[in-house]
């Protein structure tokens, strides 16, 4: 299945955040509040992205930009969406999106048990670069390492 996706600004705030609150598990606090996304648009230096089927949204991505890299803030598909493409279309438009802007590369971090998005990623062409111990906190105060990764956009 196929997605809409369009450049999103503070504007489309209400889609963007019905999306983060069904995607996010709340037990890991991952999901930005509005304030936090509104800010980022206000810096100048971050843009995001809507997917959209059926006239629903079905994901989105928040990103910026600084120097010469990038980085994937957040990217969020809700499970009853999951499993249909929509994912990589967005990742896809990630990159896009950081190499017209004039990145080298594109950076993110996830939980390392995140198993679903750790495959979305090395799919798409992202490696390991680096680990933070203990930068999750989960259920029962488990700890849990962030997982860096970095996309090379160098054509």
């Amino acid at each position: 299945m196929t997605a809409t996706l369009r450049l999103a600004d503070g504007r489309d705030i209400a889609p963007v955040m019905a999306v983060m609150i069904a995607a996010f598990d709340p037990r890991y606090g991952e999901a930005w509040s509005a304030p936090q996304v509104l800010g980022s648009f206000a810096t100048g230096i971050a843009w995001a992205r809507l997917a959209e089927a059926d006239g629903e949204p079905v994901g989105f991505t928040l990103c910026r930009r600084v120097g010469p890299e990038a980085e994937l803030l957040l990217i969020g598909v809700p499970p009853a969406a999951r499993g249909k493409g929509y994912g990589r279309e967005l990742l896809s438009a990630a990159r896009r999106d950081a190499q017209i802007r004039g990145a080298d590369a594109l950076f993110l971090e996830v939980r390392e048990d995140n198993n679903p998005a750790l495959g979305l990623y090395r799919r798409g062409g992202f490696v390991a670069i680096g680990r933070r111990r203990d930068y999750y906190r989960g259920p029962g105060d488990v700890k849990y390492d962030a997982i860096t990764l970095r996309c090379d956009l160098a054509e």
